[in-house]
């Protein structure tokens, strides 16, 4: 079992539930970006995902996109987003930290590069939403060689076929998302939705033997409550960032309390 997968389980045993944030590296500067993420370790999140902004973010929704423009106007490297976020990890032993991004920054820098630098750095899961797994055999035997994962995306529109291998091949984590579309739009769940939600989770557990992440419209602690049994992780992004947006990090601390305390 790799290291994401053991952490996951290890937690588990203690929470019904494990939560994992979404923060922008660089927004609204670098600086204050990684105060907020020490703050939310601090809080006791499980997992930060941190995103490393690209000019064209194509799974986010309007919230996410801004504030990855906003970070762009800053001169940023993934060198130093790496170390940055070492020594968060090393600072913070109880959460874990993965990466986020596109494949186009991340392709620049250097796919075996990043998996090495990642691992070094105690990150343990990469998330690149636009690389097909049909194309990133070189990036998973990078992932493999240094024992980090990478974490796929299955959404309620993968096929079916395609949706079992991708469950099959998920190591770490697999990243479901709870709806189609981009991040950020509220899901007041009707019971019809719900059902579909379960019946999404519970066909995708047949396949995956790793853990279950969930994203994507988390905004309700109902939301939450209703993952519990069916996934191990709620995954909160745009909600936290409109939080923050509105009032700073106390207004963000207060959701994350609000939805998992």
């Amino acid at each position: 079992m790799s290291q994401l997968a053991t952490f996951i389980k290890e937690k588990r045993q203690q929470k019904p539930i494990l939560s994992m944030t979404h923060v922008v590296y660089g927004y609204p500067s670098v600086e204050e970006s990684l105060d907020w993420m020490a703050r939310l370790m601090k809080e006791g999140v499980d997992f930060i995902e941190v995103q490393f902004p690209f000019s064209d973010p194509v799974a986010d929704g309007p919230s996410i996109v801004a504030a990855c423009h906003k970070a762009l106007e800053q001169k940023l490297d993934v060198e130093t987003c790496l170390s940055q976020l070492g020594k968060l990890a090393k600072n913070f032993p109880e959460s874990r930290i993965v990466l986020m991004s596109y494949l186009n920054p991340m392709y620049r820098f250097g796919l075996d590069k990043l998996a090495k630098r990642a691992a070094e750095e105690n990150i343990l899961g990469l998330i690149l939403p636009d690389l097909p797994i049909e194309q990133a055999s070189t990036y998973q035997a990078a992932c493999k060689a240094n024992n980090i994962d990478p974490v796929w995306l299955v959404t309620p529109v993968t096929p079916p076929d395609r949706l079992a291998m991708l469950a099959n091949q998920a190591s770490g984590f697999l990243y479901c998302v709870a709806r189609s579309g981009v991040t950020g739009h509220s899901s007041h769940e009707n019971k019809a939705k719900q059902t579909s939600l379960d019946d999404y989770l519970a066909q995708i557990k047949q396949h995956a033997s790793a853990p279950m992440g969930v994203g994507f419209g988390i905004r309700e602690r109902a939301q939450i409550e209703q993952l519990i049994g069916k996934a191990d992780i709620a995954i909160i992004g745009s909600a936290l960032l409109d939080a923050f947006n509105k009032g700073g990090q106390e207004a963000g601390i207060k959701l994350i309390q609000d939805l998992f305390h």
